[in-house]
């Protein structure tokens, strides 16, 4: 008989982790600096402490294994969401007919967040160093509007300002996420803007551009040069904010032990920049590469229309399309890259965390990718099954979850797998609505485009012998 009282796994406040994973020191090759866009060189403390807070820059190339995180962060993290729950999916496992113990899903319930994502983890961890450098404005982009939510909850609870630079497709889809926003008293602009040079050479051209996240990251790494008081905040892709979000990893592992699981044998999450993928499968990829778990499977789930990852070359590249912020070694579509609107704008960069590239390089991770019109399908039948609207991003991994779900029934394979719910679907109603109207479509690049954006992009030149 189903023990439906044991379908949520908690932890106590005090089990929030004391510790960041860092993955840097276990990685199979050496992580590549971020470089200097202004020489082609590796970026000077100085440089990169003069863009973001200085512990995050510190921590960036740090070799220790573990970093503590401070006490009065890890109280503000009990305080505010941390730990979240880790649940045994009873009702979608009825819904796709593998119920039973042969084959067990669960999922990591980062929606219960105040601004309803896995985007505070790292947005607390921010704003706390960059109150402790004395810095009274925080800078950044954001997509669907998750980490320009996250960031502008934490600035409000550091008293900094927060200024948020929103790709314009999202801007125009999710009114709900503005409002979110400048409930905290962020300042929220849609980018292309006119506020900045690198926006206004898009917006003057054409002011219904839909934006990208690389535009957005030129405005803001351009509007946080204009003061030393300024820092500009990054909500995924470097190796900061990787670490920040490894909590969602460790509690997991806690609460699967709890359960009785020693290890999981599939993790999954969705990929975008790369922040709540890393979260999850960071802890899990580190007991692969040390050989305590040598036959976990760790998936990444991409969008069809946006694979950086499937479909992308691994080259030196932009993190913005103005060229004003670091360049790094990632899998990449290119920095001028325009995606398509897909609903899942947390997925639409052009290009992913060099954490990431360099453990699917190295065979660690592996990565995959969905439709919109499917992984909205799946989020719908998630919904009826678990009773949580999940978001577009967070689902394309519900689909690959349940994917490899089947797939093991069909084999007939006893499987646990545990995929990162990394947010709730509140304020991207619109997308569910163009799916019940029949209005939704698939985006999807041909191999031609794909290969043209790259080619296009004038993609930096650098000398890694230099270091």
């Amino acid at each position: 008989m189903t023990d439906y009282f044991n379908a949520r796994i908690l932890l106590d406040p005090k089990e929030v982790p004391k510790q960041w994973v860092n993955i840097l020191p276990d990685l199979p090759t050496p992580m590549t600096p971020l470089i200097n866009p202004m020489d082609g060189k590796p970026a000077p403390f100085e440089l990169a402490a003069a863009i973001f807070p200085k512990e995050c820059v510190i921590q960036e190339v740090s070799q220790e294994p573990t970093i503590p995180i401070p006490k009065e962060l890890r109280e503000i993290y009990a305080r505010s969401h941390r730990p979240t729950p880790l649940h045994r999916a009873y009702g979608l496992e009825k819904e796709l007919g593998v119920e039973g113990e042969e084959i067990k899903i669960f999922y990591k319930n980062e929606s219960v967040s105040p601004t309803g994502s896995h985007k505070p983890n790292t947005a607390l961890a921010q704003a706390y160093y960059a109150k402790a450098d004395g810095i009274n404005e925080l800078v950044t982009e954001t997509g669907a509007g998750q980490w320009g939510s996250g960031l502008s909850y934490g600035c409000s609870l550091f008293n900094i300002t927060c200024t948020v630079y929103m790709v314009r497709a999202s801007f125009l889809q999710k009114p709900g996420r503005k409002i979110l926003m400048r409930s905290y008293d962020g300042e929220v602009h849609a980018s292309p803007s006119r506020f900045t040079e690198s926006g206004r050479s898009y917006y003057e051209n054409d002011p219904d551009h839909p934006g990208s996240l690389g535009i957005a990251i030129s405005e803001a790494v351009e509007h946080s040069l204009r003061s030393e008081k300024i820092r500009y905040s990054l909500g995924s892709v470097v190796n900061f904010v990787c670490l920040h979000q490894t909590v969602v990893g460790q509690e997991t592992q806690q609460q699967l032990k709890k359960a009785g699981i020693d290890q999981p044998d599939i993790v999954i999450g969705c990929m975008g920049g790369g922040s709540n993928f890393s979260g999850m499968a960071i802890p899990f990829a580190r007991d692969k590469i040390r050989g305590d778990a040598p036959d976990i499977q760790i998936i990444g789930v991409e969008p069809r229309a946006c694979p950086s990852v499937c479909k992308g070359k691994y080259t030196w590249d932009y993190g913005d399309s103005a060229k004003k912020a670091p360049i790094l070694k990632m899998h990449t579509l290119g920095h001028n890259f325009i995606p398509s609107p897909i609903h899942a704008g947390g997925l639409r960069y052009h290009g992913i965390a060099p954490i990431v590239s360099n453990l699917y390089n190295n065979g660690v991770i592996e990565a995959t990718m969905h439709h919109q019109l499917e992984v909205i399908e799946a989020g719908m039948l998630f919904a009826k099954a678990e009773g949580i609207l999940p978001a577009p991003e967070t689902n394309h991994a519900v689909k690959e979850a349940m994917n490899q779900a089947l797939k093991a029934k069909e084999k007939n394979e006893k499987k646990t797998i545990v995929f990162n719910f990394s947010g709730h679907g509140y304020f991207d109603l619109l997308a569910y609505k163009e799916y019940m109207t029949g209005e939704l479509e698939n985006f999807e690049l041909s191999e031609e485009k794909i290969q043209k954006s790259i080619n296009d992009a004038d993609m930096p030149q650098i000398d890694e012998s230099a270091f």
